[in-house]
């Protein structure tokens, strides 16, 4: 395992990977590519599995459920290592009424099997800081 964060989420033009990271004092890995290739999903696949924290973020600009499915899937799997973030406004975008019951559901869920979930960007990233310091001074 190494010091880093995977950060999974919402793509779709969205930029809150841009945001986070400035809030970061470790390493990170962004999937996003502008042509997504089957050794990009290879790679993907194999620092998930391989990085100490795997970050969830949802945004208004989310449009597919895979990262939906990812968290969940993680938070069965490795909840001591998935964190998620809702990020209620992006680029003018907000979540509509129907969709917030659903993320507070998810965010349930989630929750139960142990993952930390947060709404504020800068308090997840120190978050991810505290947690990926920890495990990597440790022998």
């Amino acid at each position: 395992m190494n010091g880093k964060v995977f950060l999974g989420g919402t793509c779709n033009g969205s930029r809150w990977r841009d945001e986070f990271v400035k809030f970061l004092k470790v390493g990170w890995f962004n999937p996003v590519v502008d042509q997504w290739t089957e050794a990009d999903y290879l790679r993907e696949l194999e620092e998930r599995k391989n990085c100490s924290v795997c970050l969830y973020a949802l945004t208004p600009k989310m449009k597919g459920v895979y990262s939906v499915a990812e968290l969940v899937d993680d938070s069965n799997k490795k909840p001591d290592k998935t964190v998620f973030l809702i990020i209620e406004k992006d680029n003018g975008k907000n979540f509509d009424d129907i969709m917030k019951k659903s993320l507070n559901a998810l965010c349930k869920m989630v929750k139960a099997n142990g993952v930390m979930v947060f709404s504020d960007m800068k308090e997840c990233a120190e978050f991810i800081n505290k947690v990926i310091t920890s495990k990597s001074s440790k022998p």
